[in-house]
């Protein structure tokens, strides 16, 4: 049964059309996403839905009594945000009916015996207890909670919270409401991972029905049960999650595409029919084919939309130079900020034992909000000073920064301006870098402060490929994006050569683009987080996850490695010495094994392919680089380097870069024996 029904919904924004004919019902418990391009009208019809707007044309209708509720982009802007004294106490408010029975409740028992026998407290109670109101208070700190509210927080009021914290609350708001059409736009924005799955369980849950836009594929496969496509301004209804709805657009367009061809071939026959029964004459015929001409039914074929098409090279210095073995080094690292003022002393935010990322390696920088995640990639792109230790980047690197928080202002008023400041090119290279960026035509001459953030976003990758790099840093690179972008920037990052190193939620991108992670653990009572390597991609991390892996425990297994107490390498084979065990590396080395290891729980084990692969990977990485140290160390006894200062500087600096490769070469082959198939 329909609980809402739209027909022949349309929204004009003066000359502009944006919804037209939309005409569509949502069941009782039905789970929708809304997809489509930015601007394609999915806020403008969550709008009218919600009573918020009204259409130009056409009609809503709602069954009766159906309680809607809506999560808007800027819910930090409702006045009740405002009006409330403490974020708790505004989460809890959204069980209106609940709040006001509990009064009501309190009233009856404190008339005494009278009140509380009488039939209206019965009924009172009945509704009540329907409602679940004497679990209301741990629904809302389950609600905070899940959503990743820090307790501390549930008694300040909303406005002293940050913007993407009073959505958080918001949204829990609307979660204790419980209402039966539930409306969010975009509500994954501002969530960590754990959040998001907590989100997700919360909405598979609900008996409500959702409609929820979104870009976050992962999202929408998880909750919704139909997709709502919004394109050219029609709506097309899809059944299945997100993953289902791209198969079967895909069969739809390729049958309009085939459609279309075989209504223009058969048009195009009837016109050439017509042509020659013209010449010869034969005016019945010709008049016969202009009735059929007539009668066919033009089919249009579906549009293919303009996509980001990211260039591997720089809009000036051509491609990047290839980089050293080693690109990133943090050893006994501690990120965080100077302190201000004469008095204050420096704010730790994460402190970093070792961590390295080899030259083409894609890693994945994951923990929950507030951990410290961009703190440690503003530290390696140099825009903070480590309070200890050192980072390093290898020989010849060229990185290039991607910041969460865009910039304020871009240089130049408009968008071809803001290139051409940092690029030194005519206009027409500069037009031609900014069309594979989706600004065509005057779209380059539209003024930078009226982009949207989409705009922005592509804008910012647009400024950031100026120059080729091989060392990308990414801070949310998916922000703002809708999915034909994010789609197309995994595209890029695949096929890019550069290292990457990605701060992402973005649980699609994560899983298809990086090979390892970087795991950042918030600290316990003020100290500061901590951050450790996964070895594998964040499909299994989170499986690891489940089994019990933290970032302590493989700190500590990385110190029981130390200190003799976990298996250590065996000890040196002569090159090709027989009997040796296993393939032996360049520097006559064995590869590492795990003979020995204490009984600490080892790690979900992998399949045979997948372990021949990376071992395969690794061992090559072994012998490679073994061979690299033993060159280097002949050609630093040279008599000629040791004379040649720069020379001498240059290989002692490559050798260091390589013995740090090679140390991380054999963690990996300790980490893939506990992973052998078992």
């Amino acid at each position: 049964m329909s609980i809402l029904r739209l027909e022949g919904v349309r929204r004009e924004i003066g000359d502009f059309v944006i919804l037209d004919s939309i005409s569509a019902a949502i069941a009782h418990g039905e789970r929708i996403g809304l997809v489509g391009a930015n601007g394609a009208g999915k806020t403008t019809l969550l709008r009218i839905l919600a009573g918020r707007d009204e259409a130009d044309a056409g009609r809503v209708t709602a069954a009766s009594g159906t309680g809607i509720g809506m999560l808007a982009q800027e819910s930090n802007l409702d006045p009740a945000v405002a009006a409330a004294h403490d974020a708790r106490a505004l989460v809890r408010s959204g069980a209106v009916e609940a709040e006001a029975l509990e009064r009501e409740l309190a009233e009856l028992e404190a008339a005494g015996a009278a009140g509380v026998g009488s039939a209206r407290y019965a009924q009172t109670r009945e509704r009540f207890e329907a409602l679940d109101g004497y679990h209301l208070d741990q629904r809302v700190d389950e609600a905070l909670s899940g959503l990743g509210v820090p307790r501390e927080d549930w008694a300040r009021p909303p406005l002293e919270l940050s913007g993407g914290e009073q959505t958080r609350v918001a949204l829990a708001r609307l979660l204790v409401a419980g209402p039966d059409l539930l409306l969010l736009d975009e509500p994954t924005n501002h969530l960590d991972l754990a959040a998001l799955e907590w989100l997700e369980g919360a909405l598979t849950r609900r008996r409500g029905a959702l409609l929820v836009a979104s870009h976050d594929r992962a999202f929408l496969d998880a909750v919704a049960t139909r997709i709502w496509e919004l394109r050219d301004r029609r709506l097309t209804v899809f059944r299945g999650a997100y993953s289902a709805y791209l198969i079967q657009r895909e069969e739809r367009d390729a049958r309009q595409r085939k459609d279309a061809q075989t209504s223009a071939a058969a048009a195009a026959r009837e016109a050439e029919l017509i042509a020659s029964y013209r010449s010869h004459r034969k005016f019945a015929k010709m008049h016969e084919h202009e009735r059929r001409l007539e009668r066919l039914v033009p089919v249009d074929a579906p549009k293919r939309s303009a996509r980001l098409a990211l260039p591997t090279t720089g809009l000036v210095g051509g491609g990047p130079v290839r980089s050293g073995d080693m690109v990133v080094s943090l050893e006994g690292v501690t990120c965080g900020f100077a302190g201000a003022g004469a008095e204050a002393g420096p704010v730790p935010v994460v402190s970093v034992r070792r961590l390295l990322a080899a030259r083409g390696e894609r890693v994945g920088i994951v923990g929950p909000n507030g951990a410290g995640k961009t703190t440690l990639l503003r530290t390696i792109a140099g825009e903070l000073a480590p309070l200890e230790g050192f980072v390093r980047l290898g020989a010849a690197v060229q990185p290039a920064y991607l910041a969460q928080i865009r910039r304020g202002a871009f240089p130049g008023a408009t968008v071809l301006d803001a290139v051409l400041a940092v690029a030194h090119v005519d206009n027409g290279p500069a037009r031609s870098y900014l069309a594979r960026f989706l600004f065509r035509g005057e779209e380059v001459f539209k003024p930078v402060s009226q982009l949207s953030g989409g705009e922005r976003s592509r804008l910012e990758l647009a400024l950031l490929g100026v120059t080729a790099a091989n060392l990308l840093l990414l801070d949310e690179p998916t922000n703002h994006l809708d999915i034909p972008a994010r789609e197309a920037l995994e595209s890029f990052l695949r096929e890019v050569p550069a290292t990457l190193l990605i701060v992402s939620h973005d649980r699609r991108l994560l899983e298809s683009i990086c090979d390892r992670l970087w795991v950042v653990e918030p600290g316990a009572r003020g100290a500061p987080g901590r951050a450790a390597a996964f070895e594998g991609t964040y499909g299994e991390w989170r499986a690891a996850v489940a089994d019990g892996w933290t970032v302590g425990s493989e700190l500590e297994l990385q110190a029981r490695r130390l200190d003799g107490r976990a298996p250590r390498r065996p000890e040196p084979v002569r090159p090709g010495a027989r009997g040796a065990a296993g393939p032996a590396s360049g520097d006559g080395r064995a590869p590492p094994t795990a003979a020995g290891r204490s009984r600490a729980p080892r790690p979900s084990p992998l399949s045979k392919d997948a372990y021949r692969r990376r071992s395969a990977t690794v061992e090559a990485d072994l012998t490679r680089l073994g061979l690299r140290k033993g060159q280097l160390e002949l050609a630093l006894g040279h008599p000629e380097v040791q004379a040649n200062y720069v020379e001498l500087r240059r290989l002692s600096s490559e050798l260091a870069d390589v013995d740090a490769a090679l140390a991380q070469a054999e963690d990996a082959w300790l980490a893939l024996a506990e992973r052998a198939p078992r």
